[in-house]
């Protein structure tokens, strides 16, 4: 396990895995149905999913700035901008958030393993990423091959709260633990 100590910027993240993100996007804007009331979290990640999502009629809220672009149905949370990732983040969106109740949810990690579950850097955001879980019927976690293994300050959840979207998960230990879909 590798502990995760700095988190790069969005500009960064943007430039890496970007084929193995674009196809976990792709397969999570599949799963986005007209009648769902969905939670897209910040991040590359998700931003790349509202790109395969076309005149969907399902109602999307979000913490991400730029994910309010894509010509559908968003409700944008208040609160506090985090200027590295553009998320909107702290007491005042998981506020918003608890008004909620979520079909499906589209959540970014920066670290995903067995003992810590999902990971992030930040308190505030971990804070937003825990009350979507409990407010969503279905979550997905949606991240790359780097993600696996590694450790970063803040856990937001145990690993079977959510089911994985990833390109490929080199822990088979995982897959005992929780539902994966692998889209290479």
């Amino acid at each position: 396990q590798e502990f995760i100590k700095l988190e790069d910027n969005i500009e960064e993240k943007l430039t890496k895995n970007t084929d193995e993100k674009s196809k976990i996007a792709q397969y999570a804007a599949s799963q986005v149905q007209d009648d769902d009331f969905v939670f897209i979290d910040a991040g590359t990640t998700t931003l790349l999913m509202t790109t395969f999502i076309k005149n969907s009629k399902a109602t999307f809220v979000t913490n991400g700035i730029d994910l309010a672009k894509n010509g559908c149905n968003v409700i944008v949370l208040g609160g506090k901008l985090k200027q590295s990732t553009e998320a909107i983040i702290g007491l005042v969106a998981a506020k918003n958030l608890q008004n909620y109740s979520f079909t499906k949810a589209f959540i970014g990690a920066n670290g995903i393993s067995e003992k810590q579950g999902y990971t992030t850097p930040d308190t505030e955001e971990a804070m937003l990423k825990a009350v979507t879980i409990e407010k969503s019927f279905v979550t997905y976690v949606l991240a790359d091959f780097s993600k696996f293994d590694k450790v970063s300050a803040v856990s937001f959840g145990s690993i079977d709260c959510a089911c994985i979207v990833t390109d490929k998960c080199p822990n088979a230990k995982l897959k005992k633990l929780t539902v994966i879909k692998e889209v290479l």
